[in-house]
């Protein structure tokens, strides 16, 4: 049963036709009086549609009431709020308030029916308990916080609810991201990544919405934005606290109405997608500091998933730590080394400010440098190079594993004066291998 609020009969009309189509059970009410009188006798309200005004005031207060009262007597039931752009920051309260939505005046027929399909699956896999299988490849962890992440992107799969994954660089949000459109009923369909802290506001409208030949200088041709190639899909929109003011207030919009042009055109294009959005930002801070838009901020965060830093799921380590050395032997047809437990136990004791990536870096270069079948604490520790601030805020501006190869090399070399044996011994490795890194690196040696 889904419950129609509105003083308007026209619009009690129009909702009530729409939905009665597409095969669900509607019951109006043309006030709060209505409404709660529905509410009191109905045991089984699957979703509520109301407006925000019932008078001539426009404040919105008895509509924030009426929610208020709605939750009391169905606490569990999804309520969407429709308004007009006029009163966007009045919807945002209604959400900080309970409501599970906001919808604008006028609205698309076909993009309102996917959102009370959304509400609905999403409300009724909350009431039921999970016990689907969910593909969660290369999540790797048993810590009982990631593993109510991972109950929680279980349950919201299956739906086209807006996701924000929170959590530090290296935490696995990426992985989340996929393990949820993976498992979703859009997996069949592309997964577009969007880096939006590596997009300038001078591309950003070209580079997610695509542009027509001609429409700048260097436009030779027509090209798809990243929103058109998501149709159908999902859109991961990571950094998105990266992303400033001018071209939050467009990403709005197409979020809000799932319309779009290309620059240089004015035909607008609809796209089905779902939107997942991650950050390490602290975005209602930024709301506060006015650097964020809260409408924007309460588009994006129906669902809300914070992954805990690898400090915090330690228990987790020697689970990745073998995760990491089977990934390589996979990769490089030998035989995984032996981690000794002293060297399980330093790993496991670092302050991973870098988190999950840093760990893998750590193995990862541990194992290049140090062929040995069986690493120990000093091996780990001889490669042990803890990420720095910039390194944590721009990881692709970190060095990578050849760079990091480079230097203990190097250093090596130059404890040792250039001697041959001794730099190999230090290192783990022979002096056939030494030589042949020197002369990968162009490092010249004695």
């Amino acid at each position: 049963m889904i419950l129609i609020v509105d003083d308007d009969k026209s619009i009690r009309l129009s909702l009530s036709v729409l939905l009665k189509r597409a095969g669900h059970e509607v019951l109006t009410a043309d006030g709060p009086q209505a409404a709660l009188a529905a509410a009191r006798s109905l045991t089984a309200i699957d979703l509520v549609i109301m407006d925000m005004n019932f008078s001539r005031a426009t404040t919105g207060s008895e509509g924030i009431e009426l929610l208020r009262q709605m939750k009391i007597f169905h606490p569990d039931t999804p309520v969407i709020l429709i308004t007009a752009w006029g009163s966007i920051p009045l919807a945002v309260e209604g959400m900080r308030q309970g409501a599970f939505d906001f919808i604008t005046k006028p609205w698309d027929n076909r993009l309102l029916l996917q959102r009370i399909d959304t509400a609905l699956s999403l409300s009724a896999n909350e009431k039921r308990a999970v016990t689907d299988t969910f593909d969660r490849s290369n999540i790797i962890g048993e810590n009982p916080a990631l593993l109510q992440v991972i109950e929680t992107a279980k349950r919201v799969a299956a739906t086209d609810a807006p996701v924000l994954i929170l959590g530090e660089n290296g935490t696995g949000k990426e992985l989340v991201a996929q393990a949820i459109h993976r498992n979703s009923l859009r997996r069949n369909n592309p997964f577009v990544m969007v880096n939006l802290g590596g997009i300038s506001q001078s591309l950003f409208e070209s580079e997610m919405f695509g542009h027509i030949k001609g429409a700048y200088t260097d436009a030779r041709t027509d090209r798809k934005g990243r929103f058109e190639m998501a149709d159908s899909g999902t859109i991961f929109l990571d950094e998105i606290g990266d992303l400033d003011l001018t071209c939050q207030v467009k990403l709005l919009r197409v979020l809000q109405q799932n319309t779009f042009e290309r620059l240089g055109e004015s035909i607008p294009r609809t796209v089905d997608f779902r939107v997942i959005a991650a950050t390490n930002a602290d975005l209602p801070a930024m709301v506060h500091e006015r650097t964020f838009r809260e409408d924007l901020l309460y588009r994006i965060n129906l669902i809300t998933l914070r992954l805990p830093p690898l400090r915090e799921r330690r228990d987790d380590i020697p689970r990745l730590v073998n995760h990491f050395l089977k990934q390589h032997a996979d990769s490089t047809g030998k035989p995984a080394p032996e981690i000794s437990s002293d060297a399980m136990q330093f790993l496991a004791s670092l302050p991973y400010r870098g988190n999950i990536r840093e760990l893998k870096n750590l193995v990862d270069r541990t194992l290049i440098v140090c062929d040995s079948p069986k690493l120990d604490a000093d091996d780990f520790h001889q490669q042990y190079f803890p990420a720095t601030p910039a390194e944590m805020q721009n990881p692709a501006d970190a060095p990578t594993l050849t760079d990091l190869e480079r230097q203990a090399i190097t250093r090596a070399l130059a404890e040792y004066n250039g001697n041959i044996s001794q730099t190999a011994a230090s290192l783990g490795i022979t002096r056939q291998t030494l030589y042949r890194k020197l002369e990968k690196f162009g490092i010249a040696g004695k």
